[in-house]
């Protein structure tokens, strides 16, 4: 390869990299969107030491992506809650996975490969991959995926063999990242059959090892989805033939949602689809109907075609509704489920117009230039105003409540962030909408009862909790509050039995730990307080509050030098918490220990001079110091 070659790539690629960065600046500077929190920001198993451990060797997360919530916990010693360092690392993968999906198109001698790539990366449904930090999982699968890619082409014109296990490892890496990467295999035999026009032996002993550990990960992931992830909900009911008619509908809407991506959506409404209905079943058999014309003519202008869409319909297979997914529950089809496959779609259009161009002559080949300029500009701008719209969770919610006020479901997230900036009235509007098209919606009973909790509107509070209850017995959450409503009300006995039941149902709960123990604490049940103290700090390490009240509780039991370490692991925690100062100076003073005890007050009037914490401290110290 010449230097200029070299040059020529290099400023090719950093092209595609800038002007992602660019259309997806809005994203960049946003913040944590719609289970960000819970995912990232919230989520104790990042935050714990051994974190790495539990994401890879435990079955405590919902979803086995190991490497994607690896990458979490490290930037979160590198950026804690910050979001954009998030989105910015999101934006870069989408960018190079974007580079390297043109190295491969090249090396296959797609025509206009470059475009397709710049395509790609600023194609407005990839947005949700992108702008979305949860989405980790589809663009650190999608630059391994890729990779993948070139590496195995690579080792096709060079005798040396690293380039084959390197295109190995980095598959394996993709679906430890997300495993809807696993038809890469059959994308693999096509590559074959693409380059050399059929399939031989040797192809299929170089893909074996791609389709062991793609069913053995695969495996994994169906596991966790069915006990973890959707843990008894009834996601679907319909049988195969209904799966089938309904898996051509989905190809149909995402190959339109790529040649045509307007109003995009969060969230699309959720199909019914009569199997019996012939009409329901012409998408499906289209789909194959044209896959076999392209087939018939595949020695001729039918083979980019077949190539082209196969690679689109094999990548959309994890996703075409054969496997229940959570999401299901919401909707059959998303825009972040075609990202793997999107780029066959892109191919097509961009390659099959540079075929004609060259048949048509220079004229043509130089619209073809302009016209790819035009739409590539178009697309980058529909990416910037989509990614504005992914900037917050409000203005994300509001979008799918404009194009579907029927969403019940964007009623709810719509209501939960307003809910969190505040504005509670307006909040339960949208609770009461989201229950006026889901009445049996669970979750927006709670989150009403909630609101109804911040207007101390008790009563009708409780009425909705129990609406909750009654919807879905099983809904830890609901428990939860109730609980929180009578430990607030003073009756200590049902607060107990409520926070009971939600460990029952939801055994990795710290809060519910910490507040059962509160609630011992109050009927002077210490023993069975600190349990709980130690259980949730267990789960959520840095629970300086759980810490503090752990202490607290075995000072009551005239436990003072078991009580001193979480003391001052609350303290180190939390410097400026005058209590656990002075509850760390008392428990001290108790053991002997005046010096590091005044020392201990001391700071502690100095954060908070006039704390009648601290008085009352400096009462009792003093006669211990005569």
């Amino acid at each position: 390869m010449s230097v200029r070659q070299q040059q020529t790539w290099v400023t090719r690629g950093g092209l595609i990299v800038l002007a992602t960065l660019l259309v997806y600046l809005p994203a960049i500077l946003g913040g944590f969107v719609w289970d960000d929190d819970g995912l990232v920001a919230e989520n104790p198993l990042i935050k714990m030491p051994d974190g790495i451990y539990r994401f890879w060797c435990t079955t405590e997360p919902p979803d086995y992506f190991p490497l994607t919530s690896t990458t979490w916990w490290l930037e979160w010693r590198l950026w804690g809650a910050n979001p954009r360092g998030y989105h910015a690392v999101n934006v870069l993968l989408h960018a190079l996975s974007a580079v390297l999906l043109w190295r491969a198109l090249e090396r296959l001698r797609v025509p206009c490969a470059w475009w397709a790539g710049l395509i790609f990366a600023l194609h407005p449904v990839n947005v949700e991959s992108v702008a979305w930090i949860a989405e980790r999982k589809n663009t650190l699968a999608m630059f391994f995926y890729a990779a993948s890619l070139v590496l195995y082409l690579r080792d096709e014109t060079d005798s040396r063999r690293c380039w084959y296990w390197l295109a190995l490892g980095a598959f394996v890496l993709s679906l430890l990242s997300k495993t809807a990467v696993a038809p890469l295999p059959i994308v693999l035999l096509g590559l074959a059959w693409w380059q050399r026009g059929r399939i031989e032996r040797r192809d299929w002993l170089r893909a074996a090892p791609f389709f062991g550990v793609a069913l053995a990960l695969g495996l994994v992931t169906i596991w966790f989805q069915y006990h973890r992830a959707i843990a008894g909900d009834a996601v679907r009911t319909d049988g195969l033939a209904s799966r089938v008619a309904t898996a051509g509908w989905a190809v149909w809407f995402y190959l339109y949602k790529a040649l045509f991506p307007l109003e995009l959506s969060v969230v699309y409404s959720r199909w019914q689809v009569d199997a019996s209905s012939v009409v329901s079943c012409l998408p499906s058999a289209l789909v194959f109907v044209i896959l076999g014309v392209l087939w018939f003519f595949r020695r001729s202008w039918g083979r980019p075609g077949f190539f082209a869409l196969g690679y689109f319909v094999t990548m959309l297979l994890p996703v075409l509704g054969f496997f229940n997914i959570y999401f299901m529950l919401y909707s059959l089809v998303a825009d972040r489920w075609q990202y793997f496959s999107i780029i066959g779609a892109i191919t097509l259009v961009v390659g099959g117009g540079a075929w004609l161009a060259q048949r048509w002559g220079e004229s043509s080949r130089r619209r073809l230039g302009i016209a790819l300029a035009v739409v590539t500009v178009a697309l980058g701008g529909l990416t910037w105003q989509r990614a504005s719209v992914w900037h917050d969770s409000e203005s994300l919610w509001r979008d799918t409540v404009e194009k579907d006020p029927t969403c019940w479901m964007a009623h709810n997230n719509l209501g939960k962030a307003l809910a969190a900036s505040g504005d509670t009235e307006e909040a339960m509007r949208h609770y009461s909408q989201a229950l006026r098209f889901r009445p049996d919606n669970a979750n927006a009973h709670n989150n009403l009862a909630n609101a109804l909790i911040t207007l101390g509107r008790t009563n009708e509070a409780l009425a909705h909790y129990q609406q909750a209850l009654q919807v879905n017995p099983r809904y830890a959450r609901t428990h939860y509050n109730l609980a929180l409503l009578y430990a607030g009300e003073g009756n200590l006995d049902r607060a107990i039995a409520e926070y009971s039941k939600t460990l029952e149902l939801s055994p990795r709960d710290a809060d519910a730990y910490y507040n059962l123990g509160l609630a011992f604490g109050r009927l002077g049940n210490f023993a069975e307080a600190v349990a709980c103290f130690k259980k949730a700090t267990r789960l959520k390490p840095e629970f300086v509050q759980a810490h503090y009240n752990w202490g607290f509780a075995l000072t009551k039991m005239g436990q003072d030098s078991e009580a001193v370490p979480h003391l001052r692991r609350a303290v180190a925690l939390s410097p400026n918490w005058t209590a656990a100062r002075c509850q760390l100076a008392l428990a001290l003073a108790r053991l002997g220990e005046k010096t590091e005890a005044m020392q201990q007050l001391e700071e502690a009037r100095r954060v908070q001079p006039d704390s009648p914490a601290v008085r009352e401290a400096l009462r009792q110290l003093q006669p211990a110091g005569r």
